[in-house]
């Protein structure tokens, strides 16, 4: 770009040079060896007519060279214009490289991809979006319909240019194994995320994505949540998704107070959810007829990579009704606590989060807390105490401190819900706990499962 200005400009230089070399010979102009003629003279009459004729057709000559050369310029100057894009609105003379990437990733635009099905209570959640939706532009929102429901779509088309609607072409059965007849519905389910998450990062061309399903609401700092982890995402290769959900998000077993708190988890939450258009590169050729969900959670998928995941839910799951009948809905999701005050988090330093400075600080924090028993823990209140630690040594010790203390105790491929390096952190009658396994831990045992 500067080698081509630099053209340009030599271009108007030449044509300035030009004329002055034309004033200059025009000026210098030999006379006649016998002195100058005075025009009253005879020999004087003969010479001025002559002088003048050929001073006419020099300036000729030269006025058509420089109308080439200006018609040359110009369309140097207009080729520049229609192959150089026109640079950002915004640029100051004095900002750095680093400056113009925060800028520029605070103006990104992610869309909201909402996944419907046969939900008319989508309004609620599309409502929670649209009122806490700071801006249309920087975040449009898409729903994607599956299943052809009548009363949904009407849901849908009454909000208008509001929201994007788009809807799953292919509605047929899908071929399932005989023992998985029941399961019909998570085909149906990861074939829908295919092929909206296709339509978001290949059609639509986004860089990036929240992903919801109609059955969620939101918190006030939906938004500035994600606006304020995307840069830490695109910029540390050891995380694949940021998380709007804590599974051991129940109001008795977070700290309200800190609803600024952010964690690194090797499980992934979803239920609301931000990944990068280069992570559905990878994720989209071997992308799986069912399950969707727990196939991210294998080590293939996952690769060693981490979520961020909020202290305090910013969703909360309305929808008991739904392929998975229920399961967990009663005993947990409906307690889950949703974050019911403004983060400012794109003022905050987010940098504890980058893996090498969270595990020095957070493994340092947990095996520092005195041990104890789960009986010294209950007959505590904890209040104004500091963190303890739980530890458990296997599978089973795991399971059943996780059941006594009412967090979720399941393992997918050897992962606890919410954990970190197999640390669970959690609150217990307003203590910080730590449920941990031994200090040289050396990894996931996926036959825990």
């Amino acid at each position: 770009m500067l080698k081509k200005t630099s053209l340009a400009l030599g271009g108007a230089a030449l044509f300035l040079a030009w004329n002055g070399l034309l004033l200059l010979f025009l000026w210098s102009r030999p006379q006649s060896p016998q002195g100058p003629q005075s025009p009253q003279s005879p020999e004087g009459s003969r010479l001025l007519p002559a002088q003048l004729l050929q001073l006419a057709q020099d300036a000729e000559a030269e006025l058509r060279l420089q109308r080439d050369l200006l018609l040359q310029i110009q369309r140097f100057s207009r080729l520049q214009h229609q192959k150089t894009p026109k640079p950002p609105q915004i640029i100051t003379t004095s900002s750095t490289p680093k400056e113009e990437e925060e800028e520029e990733e605070e103006l990104a635009v992610i869309p909201v991809l909402v996944l419907a099905c046969d939900r008319s209570s989508v309004r609620r959640c599309l409502d929670k979006l649209l009122r806490y939706r700071p801006s249309a532009r920087r975040f449009p929102l898409i729903v994607s319909q599956d299943c052809g429901h009548a009363e949904t779509t009407r849901v849908i088309a009454s909000y208008g240019p509001a929201v994007a609607h788009i809807r799953q072409p292919d509605l047929s059965d899908i071929p399932v194994p005989p023992e998985h007849r029941k399961f019909q519905g998570y085909y149906r389910i990861s074939r829908h995320y295919r092929w909206a998450l296709g339509q978001v990062f290949r059609t639509f061309r986004y860089r990036a994505a929240i992903v919801v399903e109609d059955d969620l609401e939101v918190a006030p700092d939906f938004f500035e949540y994600f606006q304020a982890v995307l840069p830490l995402l695109r910029r540390d290769p050891s995380l694949w998704c940021i998380s709007a959900w804590n599974d051991n998000g129940k109001e008795a077993m977070v700290d309200a107070g800190r609803a600024e708190l952010l964690y690194r988890t090797d499980f992934f939450p979803g239920l609301g959810w931000l990944l990068l258009a280069e992570l559905w590169d990878e994720l989209e050729p071997k992308w799986p007829p069912a399950f969707w969900d727990d196939w991210m959670r294998q080590p293939e998928q996952r690769r060693g990579r981490s979520c961020v995941r909020p202290e305090v839910s910013r969703t909360m799951t309305f929808g008991r009704k739904g392929v998975s009948h229920g399961q967990f809905f009663d005993q947990y999701l409906k307690f889950i606590k949703l974050n019911d005050r403004f983060v400012p988090f794109t003022q905050l330093d987010l940098s504890y989060l980058k893996k090498e400075e969270y595990e020095r600080f957070f493994l340092q924090q947990v095996y520092s807390a005195p041990e104890v028993k789960i009986e010294e823990l209950q007959k505590d209140s904890g209040r104004d105490l500091g963190a303890v630690r739980l530890q458990y040594r296997g599978r089973d010790s795991f399971k059943a401190l996780a059941k006594a203390l009412g967090l979720m105790d399941d393992l997918k491929s050897g992962v606890p819900r919410a954990g970190y390096r197999g640390i669970v952190s959690f609150v217990c009658r307003g203590r910080r706990v730590f449920l941990a396994p031994p200090s040289d831990w050396t990894g996931y045992d996926p036959s825990w499962s």
